[in-house]
């Protein structure tokens, strides 16, 4: 799966770079994330991309100091982006927490604050109309850091939101709304391994976003389950597309 979304996320890179001169990504953290970066690392078509073109934006991050091992940011940086040659003011990492912000309330504040500043007039919104933003599918069914039935998945004005007694650690993050996931115009979900099966087949079966956050997270001109086969062993067979000829 890992693979495959690599394969597919080059080529639309490649697609909007060619199109718009650049392309913007939010990247996702956890296993499924951090597999797809690493193939990306590993792939021969890496050099396709002009990563020097590429903004690079978080879904979500652990609010601990800079450098922290379990920080999205640190992880993304030992699987692919040390590697490619990026421009560091187009790489966007959510604040840490090093005494420049109070809590991750005013650290979520900050990044909203970047994001508004990076949208055009055209994006008709308070952040960029992202090429792709990717989100790991949680077996709770979370997606960034909004978990079915705290406050964060029920936010509607704010882009960004400091989440507070996550049920996973660390418990304090922060995390982009689903106002804000919406705004992308492709929004990828990754599930592998049969741990993450029942929380697809809610999330895809008619659940409510409160329940099961994965169910609201939907991109504005596409959206794409990538999943490997026991992710996907719970799935209603409606649900699997057609077999080609």
């Amino acid at each position: 799966m890992a693979r495959a979304a690599a394969a597919r996320l080059i080529t639309r890179i490649v697609d909007a770079q060619a199109a718009r001169g650049s392309a913007s990504v939010v990247l996702t953290g956890g296993r499924n994330g951090n597999g797809l970066l690493a193939a990306l690392a590993a792939s021969p078509a890496r050099d396709a991309v002009d990563w020097s073109r590429l903004d690079l934006w978080w879904g979500d991050e652990r609010f601990l100091p800079d450098g922290h091992p379990e920080r999205n940011v640190t992880q993304a940086r030992e699987a692919l982006l040390d590697a490619v040659g990026l421009d560091p003011a187009r790489v966007h990492p959510m604040p840490a927490a090093d005494g420049t912000y109070e809590d991750a309330d005013e650290a979520a504040a900050a990044y909203a604050a970047e994001l508004a500043a990076a949208a055009r007039p055209e994006d008709h919104g308070a952040v960029p109309s992202f090429d792709v933003l990717l989100l790991g599918v949680g077996p709770d069914t979370h997606v960034a850091s909004l978990f079915p039935e705290l406050p964060g998945v029920r936010e509607t004005e704010r882009t960004v939101i400091g989440v507070h007694g996550a049920p996973k650690p660390p418990p304090t993050r922060i995390s982009l709304t689903l106002p804000a996931i919406r705004a992308a115009r492709e929004v990828w979900l990754l599930a592998a391994g049969e741990d993450k099966a029942s929380a697809v087949a809610l999330a895809l079966s008619g659940a409510g976003e409160i329940q099961a956050p994965a169910a609201g997270a939907y991109g504005r001109t596409r959206t794409l389950w990538l999943l490997d086969q026991p992710a996907a062993a719970q799935l209603p067979r409606d649900l699997y597309p057609p077999a080609s000829p």
